[in-house]
């Protein structure tokens, strides 16, 4: 009977309710410990939607692997808004600063195709495109090219190349 179950819960606010509860309540594991271990484990990502993998055996033991919020739900935590622009190319809902996309491009790095930061700056600011948020001011097509053109070189490196 051992299993995986795969949820989508509020970081640090997991509950025995849904969607947790109903996917737990018929396996052997303590639906309580795997609540707090969860909460425990994603208390970082306070108030955003977390996907968490459950893995299960017939003794009751679990194992709990977190995975990275979506790219939309750090920039909106960044930025500090809650949702994206219903016209992403004419109404902006928030502004970020290179630093700030940098800081997403680093927390999402292990999900993103990218091999360095600079060009996991450039897919988080396509999700920055979509929600309707500028970057230094300006629309986020166009941070791309100042990327390209080497404009944020001194910003946008590895920490491992910063200090080599």
């Amino acid at each position: 009977m051992a299993g995986t179950i795969e949820v989508l819960v509020p970081g640090g606010q997991a509950n025995p309710g849904p969607p947790l509860g109903p996917e737990l309540g018929p396996t052997p594991v303590d639906v309580q410990a795997v609540v707090q271990q969860i909460n425990d484990e994603t208390d970082a990502f306070d108030g955003m939607e977390v996907p968490i993998t459950v893995d299960y055996e017939d003794d009751g033991s679990f194992e709990i692997d977190v995975g990275v919020p979506p790219t939309s739900e750090l920039i909106k935590d960044e930025a500090g808004f809650d949702s994206g622009s219903g016209e992403p190319h004419e109404d902006f809902v928030a502004d970020m600063s290179v630093e700030q996309v940098k800081k997403v491009a680093e927390q999402k790095s292990t999900d993103l195709l990218s091999y360095d930061v600079k060009n996991a700056a450039k897919e988080v600011s396509g999700t920055c495109m979509t929600l309707g948020v500028t970057i230094d001011g300006e629309d986020a097509r166009t941070f791309k090219e100042r990327v390209d053109d080497g404009e944020y070189d001194d910003v946008l490196v590895d920490d491992a190349e910063a200090t080599a």
